[in-house]
């Protein structure tokens, strides 16, 4: 259908939908600055030291081919990265630009990387979600995720000579 309004992103001022061209591509370390820079501003993504340049060249040469970037033309508008121990595979920071939710970018980031962890011979992928979010646990319930009863996440830094 053709949108006779304003458009923006997919959509038009008079609610016509247009179809989107949104290529998922391989996340690479090219994408670093500008997915880094895409996170920082989504107030549901926390990142850290464990996402500094190096971190990150060492999850994606350990974990090659399992994150994702998905573009609209150029612009980048959703990110997630995805790795696994062997057992388990696990999401971090999966993201997509407001302008764009709710179209399924998120849904199709997720199912890159579960069946990219599948050929991995991974067969269970966890992931962490901020309890005070209650968006982003109602999109994870509502594409077939279940939370652990019981279960917290703890984490202790890691220190030269302990």
């Amino acid at each position: 259908m053709h949108c006779t309004g304003r458009q923006k992103a997919g959509a038009c001022e008079f609610g016509v939908r247009h179809k989107m061209n949104i290529e998922i591509t391989k996340f690479s370390m090219s994408d670093y600055e500008e997915a880094t820079a895409f996170w920082a501003s989504i107030p549901e993504v926390g990142l850290d030291d464990a996402d500094s340049i190096s971190s990150m060249q060492s999850f994606i040469k350990r974990n090659p081919e399992l994150s994702f970037v998905a573009r609209h033309g150029r612009e980048l508008i959703g990110a997630v990265l995805c790795g696994h121990d062997g057992r388990r595979g696990y999401l971090h920071h999966l993201a997509v630009n407001p302008d764009y939710r709710g179209r399924g970018i998120g849904k199709r980031l997720v199912n890159k990387c579960l069946s990219a962890l599948y050929r991995c011979g991974v067969s269970r992928c966890n992931i962490f979600v901020y309890s005070r979010n209650e968006k982003e646990k109602e999109f994870w319930e509502k594409t077939g995720w279940t939370t652990y009863d019981g279960l917290e996440i703890m984490y202790r830094n890691v220190e030269p000579n302990v």
